[in-house]
């Protein structure tokens, strides 16, 4: 079992960056890949990053390529989204989810575990 709960989001003007974490429980933190998704209001929930469990291989969606980071740090079970040049259209809520299979997996039925979100506002 592993608990996930995020927090770093907020309000941000455009241009600028905020960095979102998620600290998990459970000893087998390291053991799972580690995904970020996101959900806007009245849209569907999408995929926007991805690190495998030892943080060697990350993979992002076109949209938030180039503009997000993710990192993990295994020792603290946390993971991060480092988010720079955030754009209106980036304001969601940004989930955190763990899946234990390898690979570049984007669909959110694959991951087994959730976190409850943290709100992202960019205004323009």
């Amino acid at each position: 079992q592993v608990q996930l709960v995020e927090s770093g989001g907020g309000q941000v003007q455009a241009g600028g960056s905020l960095r979102l974490s998620c600290a998990a429980s459970g000893r087998t933190f390291s053991s799972y890949a580690m995904g970020w998704f996101r959900q806007a209001p009245g849209k569907e929930r999408e995929f926007a990053a991805r690190i495998s469990w030892r943080g060697r291989n990350k993979y992002y969606a076109d949209s938030v390529k180039g503009r997000f980071t993710i990192s993990r740090d295994n020792a603290k079970n946390t993971v991060y989204l480092e988010m720079n040049s955030l754009k209106p259209e980036d304001t969601a809520v940004y989930y955190c989810a763990a899946d234990p299979q390898s690979g570049d997996r984007r669909g959110g039925t694959m991951y087994i575990y959730w976190g409850q979100g943290t709100q992202v506002t960019v205004s323009s």
